[in-house]
């Protein structure tokens, strides 16, 4: 990449996201530290979020560090206000505002409605939904006044299909992409986009209590016929956070092989 000046001509490259500072929820391992690092080699500054694994938060620091980019690791229970709170103070001052948001710690509890208990239900919205809502209202102002910002909502195909045995993790990734909608018309005037992207399967931690039974039902499902990979994620995730993606807002970008095609 060149850029002419009125006399000369240099090969100094400026990373698209340079001067950026990306917040990933739940970011020490999975999707969020492939997105993570996907982000710092973009040219952010990136915090990693975690909520009690330590030892792989500080890995993923140190591989972004060594990108040559200024990153933290921040312990919070984005789930918690008073944590998500702390999280965005200190983030302020270390690093400076936050651009970009990621809203991608989640977890699983899979059961059939008949054998989920309400604690069961709860804690899986409270870990899905309630921390992307929280996540999001502590930013918006620091976007609205900078008018420039971009929310990226992890939602996944199983709040576009319903799965059995998933009432309450495919509940809070549907009301995900219902608050991305919300976010994305009432932030549109202020240069801020907000959008979601929704996964198929992808081997990762959270995925890998699944049966054999499921994996082959979800791969036998799966017009390309394999699974996704956290890179293929955090490469979705970097586009819409990217200045190409300026004019794109309100969005939902499947990335799951096909398997949510409607026929």
């Amino acid at each position: 990449m060149y850029y002419r000046g009125n006399t000369k001509m240099t090969n100094e490259i400026t990373l698209p996201l340079t001067g950026k500072v990306a917040l990933i929820t739940g970011s020490g391992q999975g999707i969020g530290r492939a997105t993570a690092i996907r982000l710092a080699q973009s040219g952010a500054d990136v915090v990693v979020n975690y909520r009690s694994n330590s030892a792989a938060a500080e890995e993923t620091r140190a591989i972004i560090e060594a990108l040559g980019r200024r990153c933290i690791a921040v312990q919070a229970d984005v789930s918690i206000e008073e944590d998500v709170t702390r999280l965005f103070t200190q983030t302020t001052a270390e690093l400076g505002p936050v651009a970009i948001l990621v809203n991608n710690a989640g977890t699983t509890r899979d059961k059939l409605i008949l054998q989920m208990s309400l604690a069961d239900f709860e804690h899986v919205l409270d870990t899905n939904l309630r921390a992307a809502f929280l996540c999001t209202k502590a930013v918006l102002r620091g976007m609205m006044k900078a008018r420039w910002g971009r929310i990226v909502n992890v939602a996944s195909v199983a709040g576009l299909l319903g799965p059995a045995g998933q009432a309450n993790y495919g509940a809070s990734k549907a009301a995900i992409i219902s608050l991305t909608l919300s976010t994305a018309r009432e932030m549109a005037s202020r240069n801020v986009t907000a959008n979601a992207v929704a996964p198929g399967f992808v081997p990762t931690e959270l995925t890998s209590t699944v049966t054999e039974a499921q994996r082959k039902y979800m791969l036998d499902s799966t017009p390309l016929g394999r699974f996704g990979t956290t890179d293929e994620i955090a490469a979705a995730i970097n586009f819409l956070c990217s200045p190409e993606a300026a004019y794109i807002t309100g969005q939902i970008l499947s990335v799951d092989g096909g398997l949510s095609m409607h026929i």
